[in-house]
């Protein structure tokens, strides 16, 4: 049986999340948090993706989210891709990260795994997204995605995990990253 899910209706919101291979806890320095973000903010302005909730956990992403282009599937395969690529990058080329060699290792050993792969792999394939087709769907997945960072103990209040939408929806705060309320 395939484990690959699809993307049903292509102009429709999805959740979706994505995981590092083995959840290793790379989003652990602001550096790496910031460079998730700047790729959420530039497939926000560049590629067409409206975002409507995300939250970015130590191992994984939580992403509600819609494509303009009516191609949810290229859009995060090419985020992913990128993604990918300049994490590897930036945690190759860091001299203070302490678990570099671990990490890449790790990866390494993922990839090999994977005849999709070249050499690393960063990310989990797997996807399954989840369509949104109701605002009570909407609302059950926005909690869900602001309450994670609370059921893994890091906060108290949703609005206080800094890369969160709680923080869009709560205090109107789009400093982080801005997202489609409207």
């Amino acid at each position: 049986m395939s484990r690959k899910y699809k993307f049903g209706d292509k102009t429709g919101a999805y959740f979706i999340s994505f995981a590092t291979v083995y959840w290793i806890d790379v989003f652990t320095r602001e550096e790496y948090f910031g460079r998730i973000v700047e790729s959420l903010d530039y497939c926000r302005k560049n590629k067409g993706m409206e975002i409507y909730g995300y939250c970015i956990m130590p191992s994984h992403v939580h992403l509600i989210f819609r494509s303009e282009n009516g191609d949810p599937s290229g859009l995060i395969r090419d985020f992913k891709g990128f993604t990918s690529r300049k994490m590897l990058k930036a945690i190759e080329e860091n001299p203070q990260e302490s678990r570099k060699e671990w990490m890449l290792w790790m990866f390494e050993r993922a990839g090999k795994k994977n005849s999709n792969v070249k050499f690393r792999q960063f990310w989990q394939q797997n996807n399954k997204p989840i369509e949104i087709w109701s605002f009570k769907v909407f609302e059950q997945k926005l909690n869900y995605i602001h309450n994670n960072p609370i059921e893994s103990g890091f906060v108290t209040n949703p609005v206080d995990w800094k890369y969160s939408s709680a923080r869009n929806y709560g205090d109107n705060d789009q400093t982080v990253l801005e997202i489609d309320i409207n």
